[in-house]
């Protein structure tokens, strides 16, 4: 929801951390693969207790997130580095409420799956909604410069990297937190659907 009001204000410093990274020869896809290690730890530290290790961990993660596209754009956007980019995205939104499943089974596990149950409707829509997109030449840069068609939502990037930091910052408040989020989750879900039933009834 508020993915597109904060493009304006963080795309130009991570444009110039971008060309500086991609001016040593750092790659885009080497950036994505560090995150994405950096997001795996987070959720280990989770697990096991650790959850200001965790907060650190996630914080950076996301920030190797934007930077890699921003990479990208100093170099050249690849269909690889869209792919790994995605998809590595979704297998650390699942890590999280996983590790604090883990971490506390008893209080955590119900309200950490029915989280991930609202990931997966959510996914499904956006990445389903992207695929008939492709096929039918739609485009969009609303959220900016994407790989693929990003259509937009109530539950986006900016609003669950907030959820993820709040609830490593307070981790007894996963279980609430979590339910109020899948319900989001699932409400944007939903408008996801239509706006996709909408938009293909026209192609």
């Amino acid at each position: 929801m508020f993915d597109a009001r904060l493009r304006p204000l963080i795309n130009p410093p991570l444009n110039e951390l971008g060309r500086l990274v991609a001016g040593i020869g750092i790659g885009a896809n080497t950036v994505t693969i560090c995150g994405f290690a950096m997001g795996m730890g987070a959720a280990i530290a989770i697990a096991c207790g650790q959850f200001l290790l965790g907060f650190f961990l996630i914080a950076l993660n996301r920030l190797a997130d934007g930077l890699d596209g921003a990479v990208a754009r100093a170099n050249h956007k690849t269909d690889l580095g869209g792919y790994l980019d995605i998809t590595l995205d979704f297998f650390f939104y699942g890590a999280i409420p996983l590790a604090f499943a883990v971490q506390n089974p008893e209080a955590n596990a119900l309200a950490a799956t029915v989280l991930l149950a609202s990931f997966y409707a959510n996914g499904s829509a956006f990445l389903a909604f992207a695929i008939m997109a492709e096929k039918n030449r739609l485009s969009t840069t609303a959220q900016g410069s994407k790989s693929l068609y990003y259509i937009g939502g109530l539950a986006e990037g900016a609003e669950t990297i907030a959820l993820f930091l709040l609830m490593a910052l307070v981790p007894d408040w996963f279980p609430v937190l979590a339910w109020g989020f899948a319900a989001i989750c699932f409400l944007s879900a939903g408008a996801r659907l239509l706006i996709g039933v909408k938009a293909l009834r026209k192609s």
